[in-house]
């Protein structure tokens, strides 16, 4: 397995800064933001390390992102961009898929041939309104990637944390039943999964055994980790918003067991990419802060992943 990072968390770093970060701290890979210009609508997104546009339209610029990554000895792992991809307002769905599309045609052009994202849901529907919905948007997306040669790897986030997400969250394929649903639906040899232990933790789902069953389909993995509160719990209930009970940690710090994890990893020959996601308030407001928290879930990961 090659050790990485999902890049959204150097928010303020250029492409070269980043690269060179990754390269001094002994990093393999990194999972590159790709948002479109502007500031996101949510923390941790809106980071455009690689701008695809670009990539698409300036072949200099193109070879630029691919010999530096070469200079630096790190490898794009994926191009990532997680929207909603089947939001209720239809203006922002399109947007979204629009971008996606680009985000799919600049990593076949830099031979990535990996994208990062959600399936996306409306939030204000049924799981099964949403499944027709997914029959309609995601085809013609999925068709583009593998004319091209793309793989889509589908993070499984609830997306469902405060109010802004409630009721139902921001993307369907999250728990091991709706990826049979979506697996049925969508027959593609191109669709699989990245895989994040975090986000069964919170919902009380086995982390490890799905790992056996979707082994095909796990194309690329998160390393996060996620603190539940029981005092918090026993007070507001699996019903409350979930930050009222849980926190995203780095690895090591919450309720992940991680020698399990990545145990059941190796028992399915997985050798891919493994990406570092922070997203722990305690190691935010200064650079400092930042790097450290890369720099100690490296330092963590290392007895497992070598």
């Amino acid at each position: 397995m090659k050790l990485g990072f999902i890049t959204s968390i150097l928010e303020t770093y250029t492409y070269e800064e980043m690269m060179d970060f990754a390269s001094e701290q002994g990093f393999e890979c990194v999972e590159v933001a790709c948002w479109p210009a502007g500031k996101g609508e949510r923390r941790y997104a809106g980071t455009s390390h690689i701008d695809v546009g670009r990539v698409l339209s300036d072949d200099a610029y193109c070879e630029h992102i691919l010999a530096y990554s070469r200079e630096k000895n790190v490898e794009i792992s994926s191009l990532a961009f997680y929207p909603n991809n089947m939001d209720g307002d239809l203006e922002k769905r399109a947007a979204a898929n629009e971008h996606l599309k680009t985000v799919i045609r600049a990593s076949a052009k830099l031979g990535v041939n990996m994208v990062t994202t959600f399936i996306g849901r409306d939030q204000n529907k049924t799981l099964e309104a949403n499944f027709e919905i997914l029959k309609e948007v995601w085809p013609p997306l999925l068709d583009l990637a593998k004319e091209l040669g793309v793989r889509i790897a589908i993070e499984n986030c609830p997306m469902l944390f405060g109010p802004d997400q409630w009721p139902g969250g921001q993307n369907i394929m999250t728990t091991p039943s709706n990826w049979r649903k979506v697996f049925e639906l969508l027959p593609y040899d191109n669709l699989g999964i990245n895989y994040d232990p975090s986000h069964f933790v919170w919902q009380f789902i086995d982390y490890v055994k799905p790992i056996y069953e979707f082994k095909d389909k796990i194309w690329h993995v998160h390393y996060k980790d996620i603190k539940l509160y029981p005092d918090k719990l026993n007070d507001v209930g699996i019903m409350a918003y979930p930050l009222d009970f849980m926190a995203p940690k780095i690895p090591g710090l919450g309720d992940v067991d991680w020698g399990k994890y990545v145990s059941a990893l190796t028992d399915i020959g997985y050798d891919g990419y493994t990406c570092v996601e922070v997203e722990d308030r305690s190691f935010e407001g200064s650079d400092e802060a930042i790097r450290n928290s890369l720099i100690l879930s490296k330092r963590y990961l290392k007895q497992f992943v070598i």
